[in-house]
């Protein structure tokens, strides 16, 4: 029997494949756009376990399986045992038996791991406080679409190291692309998880530093899910790393920006800078659909 495929971080998969799901994920997004039927998926089932609440994740992937000619079923944790106590191993054990691909969004990364771990079937990682690498998928075929290849151009992240920041040092690695971080003292990303990148990927303090001749500028909210008591203390202390189009001046002519969303227009990014001709959030968040689609595909079909 072929050992089961997950896709916790992007490191679980070549860049290769990375670069074939992205290829792929256009495609899906022609063939859709075009009303071509693409049932590749037909008969397969997705069960989708959320911590977190969420819009793009959900959405995303229970518009894609239906368009793949599978289907979704939603479960929180008021749906389910793990919200009474049950064991996650005793849950992957028993759900992978019954479904042929699991999403989970949740707060510990240790979370989807031990389920993976339990899982006969593929497991995905919807989001966790460390990774986000759907999100990234999407990013990537964003900027594949509007620039071409992102192998050796150089990409500024603007804001928390948090876990979208962790899943840009590992696509720096996986896409071969440099990375310069733009971040407060006390809210750098996971050391071990930079130094794996080596020379890819490198703290700028300065964000005028970091954007001055990047092909892509990206920042994220400052206060995730969870961190809603440090609301105050974080304003603070990003205060000055806010993308404004002074800051996207700096940065190469044709320099894109995203944003994973929700934004918060006037916070962590000027409202002027969301809505420019140079911004592609809105193209970033409709290819989260057609980016899972494609990673469902490779997972579920080969």
């Amino acid at each position: 029997m072929s050992r089961t495929r997950h896709f916790l971080t992007l490191l679980d998969l070549s860049p290769e494949e990375l670069r074939s799901i992205i290829r792929r994920a256009s495609e899906l997004k022609r063939l859709r756009r075009a009303g071509e039927p693409h049932a590749t998926l037909r008969g397969k089932v997705l069960a989708m376990i959320f911590e977190k609440s969420s819009t793009r994740t959900r959405v995303s992937f229970e518009a894609g399986m239906s368009q793949l000619g599978g289907s979704a079923m939603f479960l929180s944790p008021r749906d389910t045992q793990l919200g009474r106590g049950e064991p996650i191993e005793d849950t992957a054990r028993v759900l992978s038996r019954m479904v042929d691909c699991v999403m989970i969004r949740t707060f510990a990364h240790d979370n989807v791991e031990r389920f993976a771990e339990h899982s006969q079937v593929p497991v995905i990682n919807g989001l966790t406080d460390l990774y986000h690498p759907c999100q990234l998928l999407a990013d990537m075929q964003t900027f594949f679409e509007h620039r071409g290849d992102i192998r050796g151009r150089t990409v500024a992240w603007v804001g928390d190291g948090n876990n979208m920041c962790h899943s840009y040092i590992n696509a720096a690695r996986q896409f071969d692309f440099q990375l310069h971080i733009a971040c407060p003292e006390g809210y750098e990303p996971d050391a071990d998880i930079l130094a794996a990148a080596g020379k890819r990927a490198q703290i700028v303090r300065s964000p005028t530093a970091a954007v001055e001749g990047a092909d892509l500028v990206v920042t994220d909210t400052w206060v995730s899910m969870g961190q809603e008591e440090e609301k105050q203390r974080r304003q603070a202390a990003f205060a000055p790393y806010k993308v404004t189009r002074e800051l996207m001046a700096l940065a190469a002519p044709d320099a894109l920006f995203m944003h994973c969303l929700p934004a918060y227009r006037g916070m962590e990014v000027e409202a002027e800078v969301l809505d420019a001709p140079d911004s592609v959030v809105w193209d970033e968040a409709e290819n989260r659909l057609h980016a899972q689609k494609a990673l469902l595909e490779f997972l579920l079909a080969g």
